[in-house]
């Protein structure tokens, strides 16, 4: 056994060096095996300590329940694809970054430090040594105020600030439950359309349908129906004396319910023309045709006129009027 302890002490040093694995060939390899690593208040300050050749991006968190943290929970998923998508990419290391999170339950103290209220925060450190190097040691942060990002947004923040390296794209796993229903619901679609376009054809081609339909869009577009849908306007509003102001002064502005009361005025009126230009002529009896045209000649007249006075409300330099409207 005497050659025993000069094999040991002649073993020691090679075992030393083996112990000292670079920082970033040690994190590299875990995150290889589980992306992103998980960290704890020792590891991240030994992962983010100076000097460093290699850039490092960790999110601090907090998902324990009893936090309450929404924003970690969503953001959580999109920051493990963005990690597996990356490392699986860079299987080499060359891109020189690591991928890491850590939870406030694993790094209180680190949390404290920092000075942290808020969760998640993303950290980008960049390298200190190498070719890659920076002048200012500071982390860059991640703003959260617009809400969870995306992976591919987080990527695309990363990559900016790691200029002449390689950038593995996001790779999202192809969701097979969404692609089944989309095609069993396709092709039922389908199946249906197939079984019922016996019927629905008659319909598509019936012109009175379209022809309602496209009354019921001019009316609509006619009316102010957009500008309602653009502006936002009130519905109605007060006179100041208790009562309802339902037509808005200047042709500038106009009430919700003034674009209804102005749609069905307009509908009367076309109605009105069309039983004048359809329907009374293709009446036989003299005395009833002779009604109609007395009957939508006065609807005609007083609708109009009626429109008239509604457009001197809005604006009194309005030239045009009809009795009784005036």
């Amino acid at each position: 056994m005497r050659w025993l302890s000069p094999l040991l002490s002649a073993a020691l040093p090679f075992g030393a060096f083996a112990a000292k694995k670079p920082v970033f060939e040690e994190y590299h390899t875990k995150a290889l095996t589980s992306a992103p690593v998980k960290l704890s208040d020792s590891s991240y300050r030994k992962l983010t300590s100076a000097p460093r050749d290699y850039s490092v991006a960790v999110v601090l968190t907090a998902l324990d329940q009893k936090f309450g943290c929404g924003l970690c929970h969503e953001f959580q998923p999109e920051w493990d694809l963005l990690a597996r998508s990356w490392t699986k990419g860079d299987k080499q290391g060359d891109s020189r970054l690591v991928l890491s999170t850590l939870d406030f339950s694993d790094g209180r103290d680190t949390f404290i430090s920092l000075g942290l209220q808020t969760a998640p925060v993303l950290f980008l450190f960049q390298p200190t040594t190498g070719p890659h190097a920076v002048a200012n040691p500071e982390p860059l942060r991640y703003d959260f105020t617009s809400g969870p990002p995306t992976a591919e947004q987080i990527h695309a923040w990363i990559a900016r600030h790691l200029p002449g390296r390689p950038h593995p794209p996001v790779k999202r796993p192809v969701n097979w439950m969404g692609w089944t229903v989309a095609i069993v619901s396709g092709l039922a679609t389908v199946g249906i359309f197939a079984k019922a376009w016996p019927i629905l054809l008659p319909i598509i081609q019936n012109r009175n349908l379209w022809a309602a339909l496209s009354l019921i869009g001019i009316l609509l577009f006619t009316s102010g129906h957009m500008f309602n849908q653009i502006r936002k306007v009130p519905y109605v509003t007060g006179d100041g004396r208790g009562g309802i102001t339902y037509f808005a002064s200047g042709f500038q502005n106009q009430f919700g319910l003034e674009t209804q009361i102005i749609a069905f005025l307009y509908g009367l009126l076309s109605f009105a023309t069309i039983s004048l230009a359809i329907k009374a002529p293709r009446e036989r009896n003299p005395k009833v045709q002779q009604v109609m045209v007395i009957v939508w000649g006065c609807v005609l007249y007083l609708v109009y006129g009626f429109l008239l006075s509604i457009f001197r409300i809005k604006n009194g330099g309005y030239p045009f009027k009809l009795p009784p409207f005036v």
